[in-house]
């Protein structure tokens, strides 16, 4: 992949696409196309800009009037969503999560001893699931909830806390070498791995922590043990394996005809 930062990315994304016609596509942004809006004439022409607005659609791509709304992602370890705690919890509490499994996700996010971030002695998390396992597995059962779960999936990857609109694709690399997947898809990636045992807090394939514990109390990053950072680490695995399972179910469908 390149050096560049995500950015960067959506801009190449925005020159490939801005005023090209259809006829003019590689195969790869051709069958994209397709994906996103149907049947498209050759002497088409694709509109593309970059949304200035912290939402969860970064490019927009329009074709006859017809707008699409496109979130790209790049690299390792990819962050999808981050709330302040605040949120986050008027979040779970809107969703009718019992005040027990709240405070017992608090005392993991802060993991001080507290459930407001105040507490005297700081540790890391892999020495608070030495202790608490059972509790994050508590949290874990609620926040896997089929309602919930669909409900985190729109805020933290669909839809955000800041727009009325939903993302209608998901492409994950560059330019030159790219996958994608439509919105269903994304909510069914995710939800497939609700039932999958985790020793971290996760919404599914999601996992859900502070954006930085501060162990070491440097003040440049004190106010980020109060976000919660949603990240999805195995993005590109779980796409692949998603358009591999779906391929299988092709060749066994034409398979039995």
């Amino acid at each position: 992949m390149k050096n560049i930062n995500g950015y960067e990315n959506e801009f190449e994304f925005v020159k490939y696409l801005n005023k090209r016609k259809i006829k003019h596509l590689n195969p790869m942004f051709k069958e994209l196309i397709v994906g996103l809006f149907g049947r498209v004439d050759e002497e088409d022409t694709i509109l593309s800009w970059r949304n200035h607005l912290p939402q969860k659609t970064d490019v927009f791509a329009k074709i006859n009037g017809v707008l699409k709304g496109i979130s790209i992602k790049k690299g390792m370890k990819n962050s999808v969503h981050v709330d302040g705690i605040s949120q986050f919890i008027h979040f779970l509490i809107e969703n009718r999560v019992p005040r027990n499994i709240i405070i017992e996700y608090l005392k993991y996010h802060y993991a001080d001893g507290s459930t407001n971030g105040k507490g005297s002695k700081r540790i890391s998390v892999t020495e608070y699931k030495i202790y608490n396992q059972k509790s994050i597995d508590e949290i874990n059962r609620y926040f896997n909830q089929e309602n919930l779960l669909d409900k985190a999936i729109d805020r933290f990857v669909l839809k955000g806390n800041n727009s009325n609109y939903y993302i209608d694709v998901l492409i994950y690399g560059e330019v030159n070498d790219f996958i994608w997947i439509m919105k269903k898809d994304i909510k069914q990636i995710i939800m497939s791995k609700k039932d999958e045992y985790s020793s971290s807090v996760h919404f599914g394939s999601l996992t859900c922590q502070p954006k930085n514990r501060c162990l070491n109390y440097n003040s440049l990053y004190e106010k980020d043990r109060y976000c919660v950072q949603i990240k999805w680490y195995n993005i590109n695995d779980e796409i692949i394996e998603f358009m591999n399972n779906n391929l299988q179910l092709s060749f066994g469908v034409s398979s039995m005809e």
